[in-house]
């Protein structure tokens, strides 16, 4: 990220003793009252939400607009082709669809501050044959048609003449990481912030090898088009790569999920689909303000879902309550996992009440569930330490840089509290933020299979039996192959 900086340095300077551009594009917006961007649906991008529209791409698009003063209007699409020829046309001012800078969308795009970086790795099913390099491939690598992953694909065969893939016209990546998953196909091409979200769903997923390391990330403008809109991006981007914000955005999507598991992971979605039925209506029951998945995510990180769970620090059941809270929560059993979960969850809620109004989600509720873990006066002083050290005390990505020096004698005796286990809390925040990711992924794709169910079985009273036909697999035809 010290490079971004570096870059957006640079480019302030050379705008600085740049002539004034004509204000075409920029005037235009203004003039519509609209900032029109076509963004990717992905879950690295742009999806809906439980609570409304999410995603890494569509936060920035949002920020840019408010800045701005107009409304955002999207344009979304699972087809990074739709997206150019929308740009190509006029359609959209900017295409933010997490799109990797290579040297064809260089040539025929300009080419916004890189704020992101990714790397492409080669995966495969764990147990399976690693391939270590693009000779031991024994099948056609399938990546999605016109990707950037294509393209590396075409830059690796003057190096590797014997390679041959096939750009799918009807898998996107997520899809072909799972069937990977599912030992459909043996290995896929994907960038590496992808793989890191979906190893929270498909735990079998490893890389094989790395094909390309850090590669920039970045909005897409016309070519055609006029400096003013160009230039409103620098600024914007250095804006928010100096504020914090661009690194706080980032952490929310990706900060907890760079540490992978395998048997946690594992152990984990063997435990929603055994053990959480017999607590999930608790949860539910006593999640009062917070999502009963949250809530659930903390009680696995605390106890596995074990009522009986006892550790060496003296805290007990399901929630992990110390003596001195359970009484102040008014549990009379910490052994009774009713009683447990509403424990936690009211703690859970007074630890909230305790942070500053003005820090916003959901960095207050990452505060909070480290102090659920450490307690609020250690994580106070851990933003005394970020503050007295420059950062911003009231940015989750911040304090946890610094959690991990309440361990540190030369800082801790310098705080109200004394010792305390940062590093720890950290690593709870995190795995919280992974468990609740994962679990709501499980929950909503059973739901979905309930209501197909549901609608399935009302067409089958209605017509008989209409069960699909077995869909046909998808071969050179279904996509487009490539071999030297």
């Amino acid at each position: 990220m010290r490079q971004v900086g570096a870059y957006f340095l640079v480019i302030f300077l050379l705008c600085g003793c740049a002539p004034e551009p004509q204000h075409l594009q920029l005037h235009q917006i203004y003039q519509r009252d609209t900032l029109r961007v076509g963004i990717l649906n992905s879950p690295t991008s742009y999806y809906i939400a439980a609570d409304g529209p999410a995603g890494y791409d569509y936060e920035l698009a949002q920020s840019l607009a408010d800045k701005l003063g107009v409304e955002l209007e999207l344009f979304p699409s699972y087809q990074r082709e739709d997206l150019l020829q929308k740009l190509d046309s006029g359609q959209v001012d900017l295409i933010a669809g997490g799109l990797a800078v290579t040297e064809s969308r260089k040539q025929k795009y300009r080419i916004a501050p890189a704020y992101l970086y990714r790397s492409e790795v080669v995966v495969y099913r764990k147990g399976g044959i690693q391939p270590k390099d693009f000779t031991d491939l024994t099948q056609p690598l399938l990546v999605p048609k016109d990707s950037s992953l294509a393209e590396t694909l075409q830059e690796a065969s003057l190096q590797y003449p014997q390679l041959n893939w096939q750009e799918s016209e009807l898998l996107d990546t997520e899809e072909l990481l799972q069937q990977v998953e599912d030992g459909k196909i043996p290995y896929t091409l994907v960038d590496s912030n992808l793989l890191a979200v979906n190893q929270r769903f498909y735990p079998n997923l490893t890389v094989a090898f790395q094909v390309k390391q850090q590669q920039p990330v970045a909005w897409l403008l016309n070519k055609k088009a006029d400096d003013s809109f160009w230039a409103v991006l620098i600024e914007f981007f250095g804006q928010n790569y100096q504020s914090g914000d661009l690194l706080s955005l980032e952490d929310k999507y990706f900060g907890h999920i760079r540490r992978f598991d395998y048997i946690a992971t594992v152990d984990y979605i063997k435990a929603i689909e055994k053990d959480l039925p017999r607590y999930q209506p608790l949860f539910e029951k006593y999640a009062g303000s917070f999502d009963w998945r949250l809530l659930a995510a903390i009680g696995y990180q605390e106890s596995n879902w074990k009522p009986s769970a006892r550790s060496s620090t003296g805290v007990v059941g399901l929630m992990m309550l110390t003596v001195s809270t359970a009484q102040a929560m008014g549990v009379s059993s910490r052994l009774d996992p009713a009683q447990s979960i509403k424990g936690g969850a009211k703690y859970l809620e007074r630890m909230l009440e305790r942070i500053p109004e003005r820090i916003p989600m959901p960095d207050r509720l990452w505060f909070a569930i480290a102090a659920y873990n450490i307690g609020w006066g250690h994580v106070e002083s851990a933003r005394v330490l970020t503050e007295r050290d420059g950062g911003n005390p009231d940015q989750w990505h911040e304090v946890k840089q610094r959690l991990p020096w309440l361990q540190q004698k030369r800082y801790y005796q310098n705080t109200k509290l004394g010792y305390a286990r940062g590093a720890q809390a950290v690593y709870y925040v995190e795995n919280v933020r992974r468990f609740y990711d994962t679990l709501l992924w499980v929950d909503e794709k059973k739901k979905t299979e309930q209501r197909l169910d549901q609608q399935k079985q009302m067409l089958n009273q209605q017509f008989g039996d209409i069960s699909p036909a077995a869909p046909a697999q998808e071969g050179n035809s279904k996509g487009k192959t490539k071999s030297n």
